[in-house]
Parts: C-alpha cells; structure tokens; sequence
C-alpha cells in the first residue's frame, strides 16, 4: 500500500511540475508587460497585484511539492536543497512583506517577489531543458539554436516601451543590439548609457552573461540541481555542447565553468567598485550596479558600458586603478575556462600545503602540479601576445594619443588596456578614430587574432595563429611536423587551424563586399574595420554602426553570429558526414 501512495506522489510531482512550469511562465510574462510595457498607473498596479498573487500561489504549490517529497517519501537527494532555499526564499519575502522591514535594503518592494516567481521558472524551465536529448538534434545544431531563441527572446524584451527612456527602439534595432549583446560584440546603434532605462540595462546586462557562457550551459546546470542530475543521453548532449570527451566529467566541466565565472566576475565587481570615486556615482546602489555591469561586460569580452560618451571621453579616461581592474577582468575572459581552473587548482594545492606545514605543522607530500600542454601552449601564446601588443602600442602612439597621460605610469596602463582590449573586449580609453594608421593596422592584426580557445572572446584564436607560423617554420626547417614543448601537434590541428584561417578571411571579405553593396557611400576603410569587429566580435569602431541602413545592420548581425558560433562549427553542423567510409584512397603529393 505505502509503494502504491508512494508511486502516486511521484506522478502527481510530475504533474505538479507541469503546473508549476505554465503557472510561472504565464507570471513571467505578467511581470514583463508590468516592468517593461505598461505606463498607464491604474494597469501597471492591476498587473503588479495580480504577480503577487501568482506569487503566493507558486509558494504554495512549491512547499507543497517539497513536503511531500521529503516527508512522505523519506529521501532527500540534491534537488530537495535548491527546493529548500527557493521556498525559504519565498517564505522570508512573504513575512517581511506583512511583517516589515527596516533595514537599508527594503525587502518589502514587490521587485523580491518577482524575483522569487524568475527563480521558480526558471528551475522549471532548466528542468524541460533536460528533455532535449529526446528530439533529433544535432548537438551542435541545438547550440546554433539556443543562441538563435536568446537573440529573439532579447529583441522582444528591448522593444519594450519601458525599456528605453524616449521613444521604443524600433525592430531592427532592437533585432541588432540584442545579437550585439548575445554574441559579445559591443557594436551599438544606440547608447545605452543614455537611451536606456535601468530595465533596459539589466536586461543587456542578462543577455552578455548568457550569451558569453552560452544558453545551454546555464539551463544545464541549473537542470542539473533543480532535477536531481543527468541521465545518459544528457551527459551525451552536454559533453559535445562543452566540447568534454570524457563523459565523467561532463557535470564538473559544467560546475566548474560557472563556478569561474561568478567567482571572477564577484572578484571584478568589488574591484571595480572600489576605483570608483564616490563623487562621480554617488548612489551607492546604483555604483554597485555599474561595477557589476562592467564586470561582467569584461569578462564576458563584450565591450558594452554605462558611461556617457564611452571611457574616452569621460572622467575614467585617466582612472588607471579602474582601467587595470577593468583590463584584468577580460584578460581572464580571453584565456579561457581550462586555464584559469589550471591556475585555481595549482594556487589552491600551493596555499594548502603551505597551511599543513607552517601552520598546522603536519608533514606534506610534495606531489607534481603539471600544466597540459595545451594549456601551457596557450598561456604562452597569450604572454608573447600581451606583451608585444602593449610595446608596440606604447612605442607608436607616445608622441601621439599618449601625450594626454602625464606620467610613465599612464601611458604604460593606458598602452596596456587599449592594446588587449582589441583583441576581442572592445572598450576604449582612446577613441579609435584618433589612432595612427600604424597603430590602426595593429589593432585590426589584434582584432583578428582574438582570445584563446574555451574562453569568451572571438576571434580566430590565439593558439590558430601560433599553430600556422609554427607549420611555417617546420617548413623551413624541413621538417615535416610542429614539435614544440617535447610534443608533436597533430595534422588534424594543423588542418583545422588553416581551415578556421581561411573560413574567417572569406567571411570577413564577404560582410566587407555586402557591406559596399548596402553602404557604399561611407567610407571603405571604415567599413572594412566594421566587418573584422563584427566577425571577430572585437566591438571597435570608427563610428559609422549607427549610420547603417537596414539591410546593412542585418549584414553585420549575420556576421557577429557567425563570429560568434564559428563558421567551421556551422559547416561541421549542416554539412558533415556521418556514415564511416571502409576504405582509403592511395596518397599523393601536390606541388605548390
């Protein structure tokens, strides 16, 4: 009997799932005309009630569903914790709410109450999610896909009214800037800064962070908590998505991506924060805000900012402390995930030992911490990039863009930030229009070289490039394979690394073409440096974005979209063949 009423709460779960899942998807989408379209007074409170009413209900129905789960099932598993501080979450907003709250922060705003009904769909949401392995597709096409539905879903949240503060933007602006921000690039035929509204800059805000980590690996992570783990086909799903063979570390490849990211970002923030002088952003509110924002737009690589006219031409042009904490923060973004988790894992064995043997006084066990080599391979390739990219820099633009800086000290942070933030972040503490030809031509180099493997930034990546001049040099030396830190490079990598060079040319030179044939009566240069931002998702420009026609801003669209996915991924996903071939063609050679 207790098997029968026990199999019976399961079913109704599952039925109270569903419930939960249209309940909170119907609030949502109340609380979004509420925010972000009504502005008559007497509706916006008839909408605002009627989402705290949905409110208490999805309480209800979510310590309801936890109770009996726990105290008629008897077990508690990983799902029950995400439960336990979402319905303590609810319950805390809902006694402060008829309690009171005296406290700096007024818990008492019906903002906590949305955000708890945003949490309960959004572990609904990450649970449906998981269903996905049971439709026919194609990781990698389910990838490209995530990111197409997040582009959509951010045009329709920034053509609403209350989003910006004049008139609401028009469709294929809002089209642009949402495809900006999902893929990282930081073009802009708008100001946010000026043109937004708080609603309009958190949701930017929302679509750099999931658009820089990707769609997938969020609703995977929080699927993963909120149903309790991964089934087969899931690991199966994610593994390609993230790029893991080894399917037992599929889920920690996953936590640890997260886990990197908010850490870093937190890190970022409170820097930020701190090199902020109060007398320029004297709500502390809001300063917390606009240090999260930059945050996050750095590590993402995404180039977007609050400030008025941009950080050339505002009071942080010579806020150096700001520049480097700000620099800092899309570094780690452009050395990827697998590095950085490198660093942490050999920091944290380092502090550890310490610990046990100074402090603790226990006997320790040195134990070899050894860097991959593709991860060694790519921290060098990223010291020989930041340094040359910074002397160069500094060398050609002293007499010039620098003379502004008064001391050493400026030109070197100034040189620093402005020549790693061209290869994929975007932001600019000098504005480009002004740069030397020279320094131009180096920026564009920069631009197109990008960020590193796994990480946030675009680009055709740092490690391609390394991997073509090594081949050259093997070639000269006549050898007839790369070997470089007591290893040899695979032809595939070779290959690839040509093919990815030769795709990002032909891409570039087409956006370059379309772009003449939708604009040419601006000027070719600038129109040039348009479409290698646009590819490599770098996010500079000569300040023609906002002049392009319709047909122009939906070229470079395109164009950061693919930058974003890659092209050889595209290709990979609707053209490769599947099906083994049980023979071998005799070789030849060419000649070249």
């Amino acid at each position: 009997m207790s098997e029968l009423f026990q199999y019976i709460i399961r079913y109704k779960a599952q039925a109270l799932d569903k419930i939960m899942f249209y309940l909170s998807l119907f609030c949502t989408a109340i609380i979004l005309l509420h925010i972000g379209f009504v502005r008559d007074l007497f509706w916006a409170n008839m909408l605002g009630q009627s989402a705290i009413i949905l409110f208490y209900g999805l309480f209800s129905l979510e310590f309801i569903r936890l109770f009996a789960s726990v105290f008629v099932l008897k077990k508690i598993n990983v799902t029950h914790f995400s439960s336990v501080f979402l319905s303590a979450y609810m319950l805390f907003v809902i006694f402060v709410r008829h309690v009171g709250w005296s406290g700096e922060v007024d818990f008492t705003r019906d903002e906590w109450a949305f955000l708890g009904v945003a949490l309960v769909f959004l572990t609904q949401l990450s649970k449906n999610s998981l269903f996905l392995d049971k439709l026919y597709f194609n990781p990698t096409i389910l990838f490209v896909i995530s990111f197409l539905a997040l582009i959509l879903l951010g045009t329709v949240l920034l053509m609403l009214p209350r989003t910006s503060i004049g008139a609401p933007l028009a469709f294929i602006d809002a089209f642009f800037m949402s495809t900006s921000a999902v893929c990282i690039t930081g073009l802009q035929v708008t100001n946010i800064a000026t043109q937004f509204s708080f609603f309009g800059q958190f949701v930017i805000l929302l679509l750099i962070q999931i658009g820089g980590l990707g769609i997938m690996t969020f609703t995977g992570f929080f699927g993963y908590f909120f149903s309790g783990g991964f089934s087969f086909k899931n690991q199966l799903m994610f593994g390609e998505v993230l790029g893991e063979s080894k399917l037992n570390e599929v889920i920690k490849t996953l936590l640890m991506i997260i886990f990197i990211t908010f850490l870093l970002e937190a890190i970022g923030a409170f820097m930020l924060f701190f090199s902020i002088d109060a007398a320029q952003i004297p709500d502390v509110g809001y300063r917390i805000f606009f240090a999260a924002f930059h945050a996050v737009s750095g590590f993402c690589n995404s180039g977007f900012t609050l400030m008025e006219g941009g950080m050339a031409g505002n009071v942080f042009r010579f806020n150096y402390p700001f520049q480097l904490a700000l620099s800092s923060m899309f570094i780690c973004g452009t050395l990827g995930f697998g590095v950085i988790h490198n660093f942490y894992t050999y920091g944290k064995k380092t502090v550890t030992a310490y610990i046990d043997r100074f402090i603790r006084r226990r006997r320790v066990v040195h134990k070899a911490h050894n860097f991959s080599f593709a991860h060694k391979f790519v921290v060098y390739c990223n010291i020989i990039v930041i340094a040359l990219a910074t002397i160069s820099f500094f060398a050609l633009e002293y007499q010039r863009s620098l003379a502004a800086d008064e001391s050493i000290w400026g030109k070197m942070t100034t040189a620093f930030f402005m020549a790693n933030s061209a290869r994929t972040a975007g932001f600019e503490t000098i504005g480009v229009s002004l740069l030397s030809m020279p320094t131009l031509i180096m920026s564009v180099t920069l631009m197109w070289i990008g960020s590193s493997p796994g990480s946030t930034g675009g680009g055709v990546k740092v490690t391609t490039i390394a991997v073509a001049l090594l081949n050259v040099v093997s070639l000269a030396r006549g050898k007839e394979s790369i070997e470089i830190f007591g290893r040899r490079i695979l032809p595939e990598s070779v290959s690839k690394a040509f093919a990815i060079i030769l795709l990002s040319i032909l891409s570039i030179l087409l956006c370059f073409i379309f772009l003449n044939v939708t604009d040419g009566d601006l000027d070719t240069t600038a129109l040039l440096f348009e479409s290698i931002s646009a590819y490599t998702t770098s996010g500079l420009s000569l300040g023609i974005t906002a002049e392009l026609s319709s047909a122009g801003k939906l070229v470079l669209m395109t164009t950061m979209f693919v930058g974003r996915v890659g092209m050889l991924t595209l290709l990979v996903a609707f053209i490769k063949d599947s099906s083994k071939k049980n023979y071998i063609y005799p070789s030849e050679k060419l000649l070249f």
